[in-house]
């Protein structure tokens, strides 16, 4: 589960880097930034077990 968690993290990532540089679609890739983190943030904390 955890691996899955940082691939969709790290998806997200290159899809708003990439968005933020080739594009401007404004709002849409700051949301993917944001759901990125969060996944990354939920990865450590489930893995410490908090």
């Amino acid at each position: 589960m955890r691996n899955i968690l940082y691939l969709v993290a790290v998806v997200l990532v290159i899809t708003w880097a990439l968005g933020f540089f080739a594009y401007s679609a404004g709002g849409l890739i700051h949301i993917l930034l944001i759901i990125a983190v969060i996944s990354i943030l939920l990865g450590i904390i489930k893995r410490k077990g908090i």
